[in-house]
C-alpha cells in the first residue's frame, strides 16, 4: 500500500456524517414517534460517529454504519418505554363534553414533524414516498410494534435495504428479519387507510378548498364548514385523550365547549406529515390580538376533510414549525 493512501476513517468528514442528517431524522422519527425525540437521537448519533470515526474502516458503506449506530441509540431509547399513540389508538370516541377531557403527558403522544427535517430531496417522487411513510397514521402504526420489528419494517419496507442488510445491522438471521416484516405488516395491515391526500397530490381545486377552509373557520360559518367536512370526519386534539367521530360531534363541539375558537385567526405554514398543516391563534384571554392555540394538521379524503388534528402544545411545536407565539392579527 502507498505511504500516500488514505484510511477511511482518515478521509471522513464532519460534512459527509451531516449529509445524512435529514434521511436520518427521518428514520428516527419513524422510531420514537416525536420530532425532538428525533433530533436528539440523530445528535447522539453524530456525535458517536464523529467520536468513533476511527473504528470506520470501509467494509460497509458510511450509510449503514450510521443507521447501525442510529438504531443503537433509538433501541436504547425505547428500552422499557411506553409507545406513544394518537387519542384514537387508546379508547373509543367520547361524547363532545368538557367532562370528557383528560390530559397525558407529552411523552404519550404522536408529535408532528415538518416535512424539511426529513427530507430535501429534490426529486418530488422521493420526496412524495418518504412523505408518505410519515403520515400521522402510519407512524403511529409503527409504534404498536416492538422495536426491533420497527426497525426492520423501516429498514427494508421504508428505505428499501435487503433482508440481508438489515439483518446484519440488527445482528440476527434473515429468516429472522422475514418473519419480523411479515408480522410487522399484518399489524400495520390491520389499521391501514390509504385514502388520505398526501400534499404532493394536491391540486388547483383541493388549495382552493383549503383557503375556504381557513376562511370559513375565521369566520367560523357553521355552515360552510359542514359542507366542508365529511360526515364521518375524525377530530383529536392531544394532549387531551378526548376524540371525535362525525362531523355532527365536531361541530357540536366548537359551538359549545370549542367556542373560544371563534374569531380565530388561522396561518399557514410547512406541511406537517405530508398533510397541510395551520397555526391557529385564538382571541387572547386579556381581550387583547391573539395568542396561539393549535397546529391543526389536516388530511383531505374525497375532496373533502377526513381528519383534524389539532395540536395543543404549541410553546414547542410553533417554534419547530416556523410559526411565531405572538400573533398582533
Amino acid at each position: 500500500m502507498s505511504a500516500m493512501s488514505t484510511s477511511p476513517a482518515a478521509a471522513l468528514t464532519e460534512s459527509d456524517i451531516e449529509a445524512h442528517r435529514p434521511a436520518l431524522t427521518g428514520y428516527c422519527y419513524r422510531m420514537l414517534g416525536s420530532p425532538f425525540e428525533a433530533e436528539d437521537a440523530v445528535q447522539d448519533t453524530v456525535l458517536r460517529a464523529w467520536r468513533s470515526r476511527d473504528r470506520f474502516e470501509g467494509r460497509s458503506s458510511l450509510k449503514s454504519w450510521l443507521y447501525r449506530i442510529a438504531t443503537n441509540v433509538c433501541l436504547d431509547h425505547l428500552d422499557g418505554r411506553k409507545r406513544r399513540a394518537t387519542p384514537m389508538d387508546l379508547g373509543p370516541a367520547k361524547v363532545a363534553e368538557l367532562a370528557n377531557l383528560n390530559v397525558l403527558p407529552d411523552d404519550a403522544w404522536i408529535e408532528p414533524i415538518p416535512d424539511t427535517l426529513v427530507s430535501q430531496d429534490p426529486d418530488p417522487a422521493d420526496a412524495a414516498v418518504r412523505s408518505e411513510t410519515i403520515r400521522l397514521a402510519f407512524v403511529a402504526a409503527l409504534q404498536q410494534l416492538p422495536a426491533r420489528q420497527r426497525a426492520a419494517l423501516i429498514l427494508c419496507e421504508v428505505l428499501h435495504w435487503k433482508a440481508a442488510e438489515a439483518a446484519e445491522l440488527l445482528e440476527t438471521s434473515v429468516a429472522a428479519i422475514n418473519s419480523a416484516l411479515q408480522r410487522a405488516r399484518d399489524t400495520l395491515a390491520a389499521g391501514a387507510d390509504a385514502s388520505a391526500v398526501r400534499v404532493a397530490d394536491l391540486d388547483a381545486p383541493d388549495q382552493a378548498f383549503l383557503v375556504r377552509y381557513v376562511d370559513a373557520f375565521e369566520r367560523y360559518d357553521m355552515d360552510a364548514l359542514c359542507s366542508l367536512i365529511r360526515e364521518d370526519a375524525t377530530q383529536s386534539m392531544p394532549p387531551y385523550d378526548l376524540w371525535l367521530s362525525g362531523r355532527d360531534d365536531i361541530l357540536k363541539w366548537w359551538v359549545g365547549p370549542g367556542n373560544g375558537c371563534r374569531d380565530s385567526r388561522v396561518v399557514p405554514t410547512v406541511t406537517a406529515n405530508g398533510s397541510p398543516a395551520f397555526g391557529q391563534y385564538k382571541p387572547a384571554a386579556s381581550g387583547h390580538g391573539h395568542e396561539p392555540w393549535a397546529l391543526q394538521v389536516i388530511e383531505l379524503q374525497a375532496g373533502r376533510i377526513g381528519q383534524l388534528t389539532f395540536f395543543l402544545n404549541t410553546q414547542t411545536l410553533f417554534p419547530l414549525f416556523g410559526l411565531p407565539l405572538t400573533f398582533a392579527g
